[in-house]
Parts: C-alpha cells; sequence; structure tokens
C-alpha cells in the first residue's frame, strides 16, 4: 500500500502542537462562553466545535 501523504516526523509534531493549541483555544472560548453570558454565547460555542473538529483531524493526520 502505497501511503498518500508522507510526513516527517518534525512535520507530524508540528500537526500535533497545532491541534493541540487548537484544543487549548476551544477550552478558553467554551469557558468564556458558560462564564460570560451574553448573546454570543452559543457563536463562541459553535466557533470551539469547530476548533475541537479541526484539532482531531490535525490529530490524526499526526498520529500517521
Amino acid at each position: 500500500m502505497v501511503p498518500l501523504l508522507a510526513l516527517t516526523a518534525h512535520t507530524g509534531a508540528r500537526l500535533a502542537e497545532i491541534g493541540f493549541l487548537l484544543v487549548a483555544i476551544a477550552g478558553v472560548w467554551i469557558f468564556a462562553g458558560e462564564v460570560v453570558a451574553s448573546r454570543w454565547s452559543r457563536f463562541r460555542l459553535s466557533v470551539a466545535g469547530i476548533l475541537l473538529a479541526a484539532a482531531g483531524v490535525l490529530l490524526i493526520i499526526a498520529t500517521h
């Protein structure tokens, strides 16, 4: 089987770092959406969900 995407160890580690950074940012956004009850809380939760999904994809790519 031929790999579709060849990554070096450095590139995989960089993708994992970006993924974990997105998880951290999403956590802050969820916290801000829950603590500060404003009309933007639903938007913050939606952005956090998108960030978590993107982080998951990056972490899956980094581990392969």
